[in-house]
């Protein structure tokens, strides 16, 4: 497993985003047949699941967000979730560059203004702090030309299915399986992140040792 999320990060690095979530997805789909002996080993697979639903999640609504030619603020909502995934720095920092050059583009320049703030907390390459430093400076003091589904102030996760915020005090169904979590109207479905859970199921999660039974 951990020689596969190598090879996923690697494929997330150099951009080959279908490769990347097909062996993310590999990773989800082997796991529930995994068997281990310590309980430090459950709590590594548990850490497992969380960080690939993390890029599973994020990945797919990349690919979303290439689909969409026309919708340029549906474009920008999707760029701006997936930096609330949790990722790799090295990854994040392209996320936030992404989400920084979009939203500047499209003249919402607050919203751009937080992305190249966070990018410069990331530890960026200098081509990326120049550009980020820039960005910050034809930003200073505008506002965003229009809204998006998108409060960076607000804390949320994003819906596995239809990919908008469920921020903090709104009602939520989550995976047992991964954990991740979704509007209710999604109970009772397949999770489309892991592909292998009922949304809002009640169920144990995943038993991968005879120490979790003791």
């Amino acid at each position: 497993m951990e020689d596969r999320l190598k090879a996923a990060y690697k494929a997330t690095t150099e951009g080959k985003f279908p490769e990347a979530l097909r062996q993310f997805l590999s990773i989800l789909h082997t796991i529930p047949v995994i068997v281990v002996d310590s309980r430090r080993e459950v709590d590594e697979v548990k850490e497992l699941i969380e960080i690939v639903r993390e890029y599973v999640l994020g990945l797919r609504m990349e690919l979303k967000r290439k689909e969409l030619r026309d919708d340029v603020t549906r474009q920008q909502e999707l760029a701006a979730y997936f930096t609330n995934c949790k990722l790799q720095r090295v990854h994040m920092r392209l996320v936030l560059a992404s989400a920084m050059a979009l939203c500047f583009k499209q003249k919402n320049y607050a919203t751009a203004a937080h992305f190249a703030r966070m990018l410069l907390e990331n530890s960026p390459q200098e081509a990326q702090a120049k550009k980020a430093r820039q960005v910050l400076q034809a930003c200073q003091d505008k506002d965003d030309s229009h809204q998006l589904n998108y409060d960076f102030r607000n804390p949320f996760v994003v819906c596995g299915a239809t990919y908008v915020p469920i921020y903090r005090g709104q009602k939520d169904v989550s995976c047992p399986y991964c954990g991740s979590r979704f509007v209710p109207s999604i109970e009772g479905q397949l999770c489309t992140i892991c592909e292998l859970g009922a949304v809002g199921a009640d169920a144990s999660g995943l038993l991968c040792s005879p120490t979790q039974s003791r």
